[in-house]
């Protein structure tokens, strides 16, 4: 098991100093589409002081995967981007890029349910195109429903998956959607081999270790569905950042026997 943490390469350094194992980069904030800012964006991964190995805050927000009625996605647009993604995450040798990004999914107004889903796979589809023999997994994260209006469950992300069956697309968890959703930490051993990300946050999405979720439970599920990859912390911090990253890697320590 090892342990990363979410947030801009500019946090990289105390990620590496709090004892992380690897930082989970954050796509949106360099501007990939700018030709000047995808040539820093490369340097800067190249020299990160701890390894890539995710990736995610994958669309800008005026990206739609979905369109409504009488509208259309800008497939070429977002496809040229997402080709710079995949170079950054080979580049990296990145494991997983999540895919997150409530407002490019949403059941636009005036949509359906059976429209959005039908325009989402096309999208997940062409992506696990550019990412063949890649190595890297695009994971779908469901996001509670204060935050999005489709894909709302562990369960919901990984029937996509399952739906689009290729192996560059799975399933992610993240604990703080979940505990926001009420959903059962036993879906984790019930979509065992599907979900292939874990996020973890604790109580008013803080960091780990500084609140009341059933983390003993929720490890519990974890070993029983077999997953031994990639756990990132995506949350805010309880006091100061360095000091805050250093108690959650203590308090996740614990779990990795």
């Amino acid at each position: 098991m090892k342990y990363g943490w979410c947030g801009p390469i500019e946090r990289a350094a105390d990620m590496q100093q709090a004892g992380l194992d690897y930082i989970e980069v954050q796509l949106v904030p360099l501007k990939l589409e700018d030709d000047a800012a995808f040539a820093n964006a490369r340097a800067a991964v190249r020299n990160l002081p701890l390894p890539a190995l995710a990736m995610s805050y994958l669309f800008p927000h005026d990206f739609r995967l979905v369109a409504g009625p009488g509208e259309a996605v800008d497939e070429r647009r977002i496809r040229a981007y997402f080709d710079r993604v995949v170079a950054l995450l080979s580049m990296a040798h990145s494991q997983v890029v999540v895919l997150g990004s409530g407002w490019t999914r949403n059941v636009p107004e005036g949509g359906s349910r059976e429209r959005t889903q039908e325009q989402f796979l096309a999208a997940l589809a062409w992506c696990a195109d550019a990412l063949k023999g890649s190595g890297t997994t695009l994971v779908i994260e469901p996001l509670n429903r204060k935050e999005s209006n489709f894909i709302n469950s562990v369960t919901e992300g990984v029937n996509l998956a399952r739906l689009l069956n290729r192996p560059e697309v799975r399933g992610l968890a993240d604990f703080y959607h979940m505990d926001e959703e009420n959903e059962a930490l036993g879906t984790l051993s019930d979509n065992a081999g599907w979900v292939q990300h874990i996020h973890l946050a604790d109580t008013g999405r803080l960091n780990p270790g500084t609140g009341q979720y059933p983390y003993q439970e929720f490890m519990k599920q974890i070993r029983a569905s077999g997953y031994s990859g990639l756990m990132s912390c995506e949350c805010g911090m309880q006091g100061e950042p360095l000091a805050a990253m250093r108690h959650s890697v203590s308090f996740l320590k614990q779990f990795r026997n």
